[in-house]
């Protein structure tokens, strides 16, 4: 499975990058499957600012805490405050991860909602464990395969339940696109894309089987590839 490498210069760059590839995948009626995050709360700001149709996209998250959504942990809350709620032609539909019934509930819960549906664009990023998702290094998650959606312990602060995406169904994906930046990435970044495929990163796990993954960094965060 090809990796396409997209270097730019700095963060703003890599978030006006990402932030076109969300706001074509909307004009192209696709289902987005959200992440938290800094770097893609920026990409969120910029496509919000292009106000593109969002009519004909669905809105999914890839991962989020089991937290209400009105909680600042909130993956739900960051897209919605950041991209969702600035846009004057919202998506046809939004199915959030409702954290609140707890990681189990909100787990099968939500595997039953994606199993009808081709996932379009998932963003991701990177942790410093080299963790996506809510896919963390060696954890019980990274072997599923039977299911789509899974609840997981957290391998980082803040320590609460979390709800993700399996590996399986990323790979399902039209196109998975990483979006990083910043020097404390490079390592795991070439872990995740220059060394062979390991449980110890999982984000070098994740990648579209039939579309395209795109990796998208900085000049910091590539400084090891």
């Amino acid at each position: 499975m090809d990796v396409e490498l997209v270097v730019v210069e700095d963060a703003e760059e890599a978030a006006a990058r990402g932030a076109q590839l969300l706001v074509d995948a909307a004009a192209a009626g696709e289902s987005v499957f959200f992440s938290g995050g800094s770097t893609p709360q920026r990409a969120y700001e910029l496509a919000a600012a292009a106000d593109g149709d969002w009519t004909r996209a669905q809105a999914w998250w890839g991962d989020d805490r089991a937290v209400p959504p009105d909680d600042d942990r909130s993956n739900f809350k960051l897209v919605q405050d950041s991209l969702l709620s600035r846009l004057s032609r919202p998506p046809a539909a939004v199915h959030r991860i409702r954290g609140e019934l707890g990681a189990d509930a909100a787990a099968d819960e939500y595997d039953r909602l994606v199993e009808s549906v081709s996932p379009g664009l998932v963003l991701l990023g990177i942790g410093p464990d080299g963790h996506t998702a809510s896919l963390f290094p060696d954890a019980p998650s990274l072997s599923v395969t039977d299911r789509r959606v899974v609840a997981a312990e957290a391998g980082l602060e803040p320590f609460v339940p979390r709800v993700t995406l399996t590996l399986p169904a990323i790979a399902q994906a039209s196109r998975v696109v990483f979006l990083v930046v910043g020097t404390d990435k490079a390592g795991p970044v070439a872990r995740a894309f220059g060394a062979p495929p390991s449980p110890d990163t999982p984000s070098s796990l994740a990648r579209s089987r039939n579309g395209t993954t795109t990796v998208i960094v900085d000049r910091a965060a590539a400084s090891l590839l």
